[in-house]
């Protein structure tokens, strides 16, 4: 009987035990981006600085780590909103270079999903306000300042192409898309404003404040150790904001 007793509190203790090391490693999780995530800063940011044969590499690596081609393709286009289309359409020729070479290795990589159709009768400029609403937290209300005053035209392009056209599209989560605007912002430098904003949308999308460091030291090693002193300034403001 005392055997018994013995016996089902050992067994009581290994189940607490592998209890709170599960949830130690979920809580680690969380603190780090993946691979895939990593990658995608990584690609973003050698493609908006331009660096092709960092990019070639970059892109090997986030397909090996499980990136579908066309997860990668949403990354190269999603940066032609920040860093232009020369730079978007060069890591569009370099990926299918990539892929070529892949391919005569006899590699098949795989394509993955296309953006589903969109079924929404609003107008983008609603749909876009929408998500930006979701994006931010913060309600799109009152009268237009700034920029949005200064040329209205912007406001509305912002409204209808980037964040209904581009950020509607499902190949990316809304966090990947944080991931890849502020590795961008991070890489071209001297957008101090809106690299603020978008690192506090990380936050409010669910990345961690460890994720973001995660992202600056991403950014040291792809774009340049000036690049990320001064995306880890703005960091740095963003969370002391927030206190």
């Amino acid at each position: 009987m005392k055997k018994n007793r013995i016996l089902i509190a050992l067994i009581i203790t290994l189940s607490s035990i592998s209890v709170t090391l599960n949830a130690q490693t979920t809580q680690n999780e969380k603190l780090i981006l993946s691979s895939k995530e990593q990658s995608l800063v990584a690609i973003a940011a050698s493609t908006a600085k331009g660096n092709l044969s960092k990019l070639k590499t970059e892109l090997n690596t986030g397909l090996e780590a499980g990136l579908t081609v066309n997860q990668i393709k949403e990354i190269i286009v999603h940066i032609y909103a920040y860093a232009g289309f020369p730079r978007s359409i060069r890591g569009l020729q370099t990926f299918m270079a990539v892929l070529d070479e892949r391919k005569g290795r006899g590699i098949n990589d795989v394509p993955g999903a296309e953006a589903s159709p969109i079924n929404n009768d609003s107008s983008k400029y609603e749909r876009g306000k929408a998500i930006l609403e979701k994006l931010t937290g913060v309600p799109e209300t009152g009268p237009k300042k700034g920029y949005a005053a200064f040329a209205p035209i912007i406001e509305i392009f912002l409204k209808e192409h980037l964040f209904a056209d581009i950020f509607e599209r499902d190949v990316l989560t809304y966090a990947e898309r944080e991931l890849v605007t502020v590795s961008v912002l991070s890489s071209i430098g001297r957008v101090e404003p809106m690299l603020q904003a978008h690192l506090k949308i990380c936050l409010n999308v669910g990345l961690t404040v460890e994720q973001l460091h995660q992202v600056v030291a991403i950014i040291k090693s792809t774009a340049g150790k000036k690049e990320a002193i001064a995306a880890r300034k703005v960091l740095d403001e963003v969370l002391e904001s927030r206190k």
